[in-house]
């Protein structure tokens, strides 16, 4: 294992966070144990309080299993996790981005959004359609601010998710976004074709206005096709210039 002494004010956030790095990094393997609190206090230099909290949250999670008497054992968490993991998954401990996360939360993505859409044409209600009208309206306000379409396209979404009367989706929709919120910066250049096309926007607000849902479905599925494809076509040219260095 690779940790390290805690400094940090809230003790339990950063226990918890360096075990469950250990564990979603592959350093602590399905099965093993885990150290005793005690070892672990001593191996951190924080006090039994703190563990414990960081036990429990990392129980919850779904990283490792508590047994009667106290010990503790990492479980599989692609058995056992759930979508809170998305966000520490998307970075490795070195600081660089797992490719193979990034495309999978782009994939749950272009999934979601045209249910989403679909839904909130179904069940919309009079504030959502004047905030998707007013946020398109935004939109078209700045075409050419890439950086300030993302903001509003984003909650353009937070809309169409609420909308949609679906808190499933909400609370899936809500990690992708913590996720995508860590990676906005860099995605801004490549989702311009996406962020630029207010006639897609433009369209899916029309239709929730109308309570056209196949058309708020399809409409979305054609403006996620933008975004997803130009984002698999840049992971694939980093793993192949990743292949190509090795």
């Amino acid at each position: 294992m690779q940790l390290k002494p805690v400094t940090r004010k809230s003790l339990s956030d950063a226990v918890f966070e360096q075990l469950s790095s250990e564990i979603v990094h592959g350093r602590m393997v399905p099965g093993a144990p885990l150290p005793s609190e005690r070892t672990l206090c001593d191996l951190l230099r924080v006090n039994r309080g703190a563990v414990r909290e960081a036990l429990k949250r990392l129980s919850q999670a779904g990283l490792i299993t508590i047994q009667h008497g106290g010990g503790a054992k990492v479980l599989d968490y692609k058995q056992s996790g759930n979508l809170d993991l998305l966000t520490r998954l998307l970075f490795r401990s070195d600081g660089t981005i797992d490719l193979q996360v990034a495309r999978s939360a782009m994939e749950m993505r272009a999934a979601m959004a045209p249910d989403i859409a679909r839904l909130c044409a179904r069940r919309r209600q009079p504030e959502h359609i004047h905030q998707v009208f007013e946020l398109v309206a935004a939109m078209a306000a700045r075409p050419d601010d890439l950086p300030a379409l993302q903001i509003l396209a984003l909650q353009f979404w937070d809309v169409l998710v609420e909308g949609s009367g679906n808190i499933a989706y909400q609370l899936v929709f809500n990690s992708l976004r913590e996720a995508y919120e860590r990676l906005r910066e860099l995605l801004v250049e490549v989702l311009g074709t996406e962020l630029r096309d207010l006639a897609s926007y433009r369209a899916i607000a029309e239709a929730v206005q109308r309570q056209d849902d196949l058309s708020a479905a399809a409409v979305a599925r054609a403006l996620m096709e933008q975004g997803s494809t130009a984002i698999f076509q840049l992971i694939a040219a980093i793993e192949d210039e990743n292949q190509e260095g090795e």
